[in-house]
């Protein structure tokens, strides 16, 4: 519904603006070429009202022959600086760039200027981790592994219960 209603809306729009342009037309043809009365001319007023029409066209044509050729002359400019530029760009390599180490520092101070104070030192706000407390923490059994199976899994006894199921059965 509401789809239909702004197809019809635009549609109106549209017949409105054609309506304008036709009114715009007429009104400059009206005052550019005011209608001609020939009623009641002789042959000799019309001959010279011809050569006052022909006068006026060859000026029109003078006037549209000079437009013409600008625009003929620019777009063979604009073709010839499009030309340059592809060119100019086929020439020129592009330079590897190189990866650059910024501190934190100088991107502040890069952006504050000389205002910049604060020292930002990362490395000194992360916890320090000791390699000897993680070693203490895991005990180191020289004991066999067969021995030490079940625990070792992760099933906690499961398995043993699984076996204890599964034996009267047999």
């Amino acid at each position: 519904m509401l789809k239909s209603l702004m197809v019809a809306k635009a549609k109106e729009e549209l017949e409105q603006e054609v309506l304008v342009k036709d009114e715009e037309k007429h009104k400059y043809l009206a005052e550019r070429a005011p209608p001609l009365n020939t009623g009641g001319m002789s042959l000799a007023q019309l001959q010279d009202l011809c050569r006052e029409l022909h006068a006026k066209i060859d000026v029109v044509d003078e006037e549209r022959y000079d437009i013409e050729a600008k625009v003929m002359l620019n777009t063979r400019e604009i073709k010839d600086l499009n030309i340059k530029v592809l060119d100019l760009r086929g020439k020129f390599k592009r330079p590897n760039l190189r990866r650059v180490r910024v501190s934190a520092d100088a991107i502040l101070r890069s952006l504050l200027g000389s205002k910049h104070k604060v020292s930002m030192d990362l490395r000194a706000n992360l916890k320090s981790v000791k390699k000897e407390d993680t070693e203490k923490k895991r005990p180191v059994e020289d004991s066999d592994w067969r021995k030490n199976v079940e625990a070792m899994s992760g099933m906690e006894g499961r398995k043993k219960m699984f076996d204890a199921a599964k034996g009267p059965a047999q």
